[in-house]
């Protein structure tokens, strides 16, 4: 069930300790990085790790604190620096909205964020973790305020650099970027770094900062508790929460889909996800979701069931209960020349390479929410992003939509068929046909009215042919009913011809179709033509 088999239990082992040898500095990094402290990352890693593995929906895939994770959560824990009790709050009702979108089935429905917005929101990201490690890769304490307020600090810090610590920091940094091969496969690059980081601080550069004092065992209960006049501030960033794992996990388990071949349940994987960021805000631990570089790593150490995952938690929490000693002596250099690899890979250089050759409104959205999330906040980025792209998507389907608007002058055209053309010899160049094609939508509302009556000005009966409607939205059928209101005041008759399916559906469900004298409707355009020319010859008659 969920994946769970003993089929593979040889190579689930080795995926799950290789994943476990993994996760271990990168925890340590990103609970530094956040402000919550080592500790809060392994437990992170921990409760992400297991929950997720067993109640997920993606099989092979490894969760954990991951550096968008640790960014937010960072904004958060620095907002409520003075009442952790909040924050950790927040973390538990993100993962509660997790699991709420997997129970609803929404996990498909983020595959429709724009691409831009996710761009420049990874890309910030990326940049904010760079910027916030610059101070300790020059062995300078780091200050609140986020990246502004580090830039800020950089001229101080350069003037009083810490060149043992700048040297550890280069040399991790190093061994992230060049530490390839066969090698790697046994010892991978971070946890390399960090050893090699942490015997040059114990043999010969003393005087670079180290981690100190990190508490064992057990972590205590930290049960939600948010009172009415908080409820309002925490429900936006624990959506942003919510929302950045659901991408970052679901991202993740199509990585895992491709590796492995197979197909994840995302909604299922939403769930778990939600249950162990609630499981992780109990603990008072850093938030986590689905971690592209220990997954991949899991799988092709072997790993192909939620038993690796499963495992690779329960041998950092093996650690976890005698790590403190061991941890205390890593220095913070070491840890930021690993995280300014990891921040440096979460940059989506793949787009930025094609900026040239990318849509102009498409890249404009994309820094717009870059520069959002690097100078003003995360939830601000994301919101502003895909109102923007919204904007931009709307402009595009409203050009795409109006081309389905086809003016036929009749009795001539070539797209009418002998008896339609006979219906109308007598009516000579009254009637016009208006003949709407594929969708519409709110995009093209307000310019469908326009472009028909800029169409109409001359005829006598107007035929709007629904024929090949293949959907109408609410606001384009309200200007459906605009149009028709505004041909009945001009005197113009209207047929309304062809309209069935989902088009029909909406414009009666809306009352649009309640037309009283307004107008009429035909099951084709040859009885609308036949209702044209007896309204046309009653107009006639009476005048």
């Amino acid at each position: 069930m969920n994946g769970f088999h003993l089929k593979n239990l040889r190579g689930d082992i080795f995926g799950g300790v290789t994943a476990a040898v993994v996760a271990l500095p990168l925890a340590l990094a990103f609970g530094v990085a956040s402000g919550l402290g080592p500790i809060a990352g392994l437990y992170g890693a921990i409760a992400v790790g297991f929950f997720a593995a067993v109640f997920g929906g993606t099989p092979a895939q490894v969760s954990g604190p991951t550096g968008p994770m640790t960014v937010v959560s960072g904004a958060i824990v620095a907002q409520y620096a003075d009442r952790l009790e909040i924050a950790f709050a927040i973390i538990f009702l993100g993962g509660a909205l997790q699991a709420l979108f997997g129970v609803m089935r929404l996990g498909r429905y983020v595959s429709y964020t724009p691409y831009s917005v996710i761009s420049g929101f990874m890309s910030g990201i990326g940049a904010i973790i760079i910027i916030i490690e610059i101070l300790p890769f020059f062995g300078a304490p780091t200050v609140s305020g986020g990246p502004v307020a580090t830039l800020s600090a950089v001229p101080a810090a350069l003037s009083g650099i810490n060149y043992q610590a700048l040297a550890i920091a280069s040399a991790a940094l190093a061994i992230m970027v060049f530490w390839r091969g066969r090698v790697a496969m046994f010892l991978p690059p971070p946890l390399a770094a960090l050893i090699v980081g942490t015997v040059m601080s114990l043999t010969f550069l003393p005087a670079a900062p180290v981690i100190g004092s990190v508490p064992t065992g057990l972590p205590a209960l930290h049960i939600p508790v948010i009172g009415v006049n908080d409820l309002a501030k925490v429900i936006q960033p624990a959506f942003v929460l919510a929302l950045l794992g659901t991408i970052d996990s679901l991202l993740t388990s199509l990585v895992a889909d491709t590796i492995t071949r197979t197909h994840h349940n995302s909604n299922r994987e939403l769930i778990g996800q939600g249950i162990g960021n609630m499981v992780a805000g109990l603990l008072g631990a850093l938030p986590g979701a689905g971690a592209t570089m220990r997954t991949v790593v899991n799988v092709r150490a072997g790993g192909r069931t939620p038993i690796s995952g499963a495992l690779h938690a329960l041998i950092l929490l093996s650690l976890v209960l005698g790590l403190g000693p061991l941890a205390e002596k890593i220095p913070h250099a070491a840890l930021a020349g690993i995280l300014m690899k990891v921040g440096w890979d979460i940059i989506d250089w793949g787009y930025l390479k094609r900026i040239r050759h990318a849509p102009r409104e498409k890249v404009f959205v994309m820094f717009v929410t870059l520069g959002l999330t690097v100078f003003v906040d995360l939830i601000t980025a994301v919101a502003v992003g895909l109102i923007i792209a919204g904007f931009v998507t709307a402009s595009w389907m409203e050009e795409e939509e109006l081309k389905g608007i086809t003016t036929l002058a009749l009795p001539d055209h070539a797209a009418l068929d002998d008896e339609e053309k006979a219906l109308l010899e007598p009516l000579g160049d009254d009637v016009v046909a208006i003949a709407l094609r594929g969708r519409f939508s709110y995009a093209s509302a307000r310019q469908l009215t326009s472009q028909v009556e800029a169409e109409i000005a001359n005829y006598q009966a107007v035929i709007l042919d629904f024929t090949e409607a293949a959907h109408i939205d609410t606001s384009a059928a309200m200007a459906v009913e605009e149009l028709i209101n505004s041909l009945d005041d001009r005197g113009v008759k209207c047929i309304i011809a062809g309209l069935t399916g989902p088009a029909e559906k909406t414009l009666r469900s809306l009352g649009v179709l309640e037309l009283g004298n307004r107008a009429e409707i035909a099951t084709s355009v040859a009885e609308a033509i036949r209702h044209a020319a007896r309204m046309l010859g009653k107009t006639k008659k009476t005048a």
